[in-house]
């Protein structure tokens, strides 16, 4: 089956990095389950907002514009929308193959990891993640609608 984004995912991708949306569009492809743009620039105050509720850590945040004009990062969540961790990975898979295709390096927020050269499994990915930053003593941040490009 073939999935498109719909009008409101691409008025959401058209704020971010030209490069972003052409990994974005070609996973859409390529999915084999429906998904949709949730978010991609954010202004200032949603960012500190998004820091006040923990779903963000940092204001320096890639899905801010940047001084070039462009925001670097994109969340991207399954249509339906679930918060169910495993509805997560077939997007990741797409955006995988995308990025390797189109060589455009993209980080994923599940285990913040560059998907281009990284073979694993998606929920390897993440269990090897937190079993990281749990033997550094680190907080563990599972992103998971969160793709971002390498710069």
């Amino acid at each position: 089956m073939t999935f498109k984004l719909s009008n409101s995912s691409l008025e959401k991708l058209a704020t971010v990095h030209p490069d972003l949306q052409k990994v974005v569009k070609r996973a859409i492809e390529l999915a084999t389950e429906d998904f949709s743009v949730s978010e991609g620039a954010r202004t200032v105050e949603q960012q500190r907002i998004n820091i006040q509720k923990g779903v963000s850590q940092t204001m320096k945040s890639n899905h801010l514009v940047q001084e070039d004009g462009h925001a670097y990062a994109v969340d991207l969540v399954p249509y339906p929308l679930t918060w169910n961790i495993n509805a997560f990975y077939s997007i990741v898979r797409a955006m995988r193959q995308a990025a390797e295709e189109l060589n455009i390096p993209i980080r994923w927020g599940g285990a913040w990891c560059k998907l281009n050269d990284d073979k694993r499994a998606p929920s390897r990915m993440i269990d090897e993640y937190t079993a990281a930053r749990r033997k550094t003593g680190n907080k563990v941040f599972i992103d998971a609608p969160h793709f971002e490009i390498i710069r």
